[in-house]
């Protein structure tokens, strides 16, 4: 796997409205075509495209509702304008001012202003659940001035908070979302948004886009129909894919070159690691709100079996760092490099857990507090390959005198229980961001989790350590890398100490597309977007791109 080149958050003080999403391919090439992506979705569709539910945003953020700002993880942050034009920093990296695109239009036909923008902030201030990133932790105010300004007030220097405001901050229109009642239960199943297409229709078999007839950017999108087919899991859509009845796919294949790749010349794939699939330990269920337990299970986890078997050798082993070091080499510190011992060791596993008077039973578990050390990882069961390496760690882990059984779900009965935190341990891959802080932040930011019984946005464990609060907000303080890395490093101290997760596998984007009808793909040569399917805003970025032959 090439590594892509490292992310460090530094944003442009200032864009000119020259650039615009479409990456220039607004002259040139014939509108129509079909495309079809092939990637399985974990059930049928529900239909709901509300952007602001972490279970469906991604069919709709970037491709039907747009953001401000473009914001490239794989292009060192490369920005992009959006439905802004032009951005600034000032009073110190406490105040951010947007100038809003003229000319833009709802998909109903009604002009989008700056008012819709403002609309945007205040809905989700006002509904904290519609609030993935915590924004309005950070946020002091947000205020339109004149017509097409937007004036985005922190309560403090806030520099990496621009990636969750202007890239993550999908804008929705106010003459529709004013009048729902509870945007939070809010299906949104026949979206208005600004983006390149609309819902045209959606079935619980398929979901249909189609070009936008009021898209601002004159000749895009250049290809008018996108399918979007519902698959429970990865085989059938695999097969879709290396049959050639879907262009487009963003999940694991085993085999890959044997499977698609050698089957055509226009069969490509390319997956650059961006973040990593975890097991998240719920720190409110006794004993792993212990963290020697936690580090004991932490050895007992053979990543790299994980990895080899369970990915098929198409993923890397995690790290518990807790830093893609593939794709993010530079933002490891050495220091904490050094200690990270945590290879699948069994022996140390035993240590610790006998250290905190855990003794075997006659079945080779452990017991500890007259409990058995006995505990059960939900997961998505239509993921094949996140099946296999479970599968693997739990063979390590009874190996280690760790009971772990796999409970494999369907999709919304796996993240209706992740969210709420009804589970001991959970299986799941964080979105990430352009830097490792982004992921680091989503697993340990205290602000970002909630009471069990309720939604928490991210932060699944119920992780809670002011130390590390306090590091997230120093360096939301800063532009400078060099101080930013070292808060990150001690942020990996904390990984190592107090394993609020444990990373088993990076995440790689999924992506494999064929070239025999469109061109425009992103590659590594030209890595313009995230290029997986379920990735956005990119995936909207990834289609303003293509064209036909």
């Amino acid at each position: 796997m090439t590594a892509v080149a490292t992310a460090v958050l530094m944003v442009t003080a200032a864009c000119s409205s020259s650039g615009a999403p479409g990456g220039g391919s607004t002259g040139s090439g014939k509108r129509g075509g079909v495309l079809t992506i092939s990637n399985e979705s974990g059930g049928l569709w529900t239909c709901s495209f509300n952007p602001f539910n972490n279970s469906v945003n991604y069919l709709s953020t970037g491709n039907v509702y747009e953001p401000l700002v473009f914001v490239n993880a794989l292009q060192n942050d490369k920005t992009t304008p959006w439905l802004a034009t032009k951005w600034d920093w000032s009073n110190n990296n406490k105040t951010m001012t947007f100038t809003i695109r003229d000319g833009v239009k709802w998909s109903d036909g009604t002009p989008m202003t700056a008012a819709d923008v403002l609309f945007t902030f205040n809905l989700v201030k006002k509904f904290p659940a519609l609030d993935i990133n915590s924004i309005w932790q950070v946020l002091d105010s947000v205020q339109q001035v004149g017509s097409n300004q937007i004036v985005v007030n922190f309560k403090s220097a806030a520099v990496p908070y621009f990636y969750y405001i202007a890239d993550q901050l999908p804008i929705v229109p106010e003459h529709i979302w004013a009048g729902i009642k509870d945007p939070v239960t809010f299906k949104d199943d026949t979206p208005i948004g600004t983006g390149a297409y609309v819902v045209n229709p959606c079935t619980a078999q398929n979901i249909t886009y189609t070009a936008n007839p009021n898209y601002w950017q004159p000749g895009l999108p250049k290809v008018t129909t996108v399918r979007y087919p519902a698959f429970t899991d990865n085989a059938p859509a695999n097969n879709y894919l290396a049959t050639g009845q879907a262009q487009w796919g963003s999940q694991f294949i085993p085999n890959i070159d044997k499977f698609y790749t050698q089957k055509s010349k226009d069969n490509h794939t390319w997956s650059p690691p961006i973040t990593q699939v975890s097991l998240f330990l719920n720190e409110k269920v006794a004993p792993l709100d212990n963290p020697v337990v936690r580090q004991a299970l932490a050895y007992a986890t053979d990543r790299q079996q994980a990895a080899t078997i369970g990915e098929g050798g198409q993923e890397p082993a995690g790290h518990q760092l807790g830093v893609v070091e593939e794709t993010y080499p530079d933002w490891v510190d050495p220091s904490a490099k050094a200690t990270d011992d945590y290879s699948y060791n069994p022996a140390k596993a035993d240590q610790l857990l006998e250290s905190v008077g855990a003794t075997k039973g006659s079945d080779g578990i452990y017991v500890l507090n007259g409990k058995k050390l006995s505990f059960t990882v939900i997961n998505q069961g239509g993921y094949s390959d996140w099946v296999a390496a479970l599968q693997v760690v739990a063979q390590g882990m009874k190996a280690a005198g760790i009971q772990l059984t796999v409970d494999n779900l369907s999709n919304d009965d796996w993240t209706n229980k992740l969210f709420n935190g009804k589970f001991d341990i959970g299986y799941y891959g964080e979105t990430g961001g352009p830097s490792p802080y982004y992921e680091l932040r989503q697993w340990m930011y205290s602000a970002n989790s909630a009471p069990i019984g309720q939604p928490a946005s991210t932060n699944y464990e119920r992780y809670n350590n002011p130390a590390a609060d306090d590091l997230f907000n120093e360096y939301a303080t800063t532009a400078d890398p060099t101080q930013q890395k070292a808060i990150v490093a001690k942020l990996e101290q904390l990984m190592l100490k107090d394993v609020p997760v444990i990373p088993v596998t990076e995440s790689v984007a999924w992506y494999q597309y064929n070239t025999k009808n469109f061109t425009g793909w992103v590659d590594q040569q030209n890595p313009y977007a995230v290029p997986a399917a379920f990735s956005y805003p990119d995936m909207g970025q990834v289609l303003l791109h293509l064209q036909n032959k």
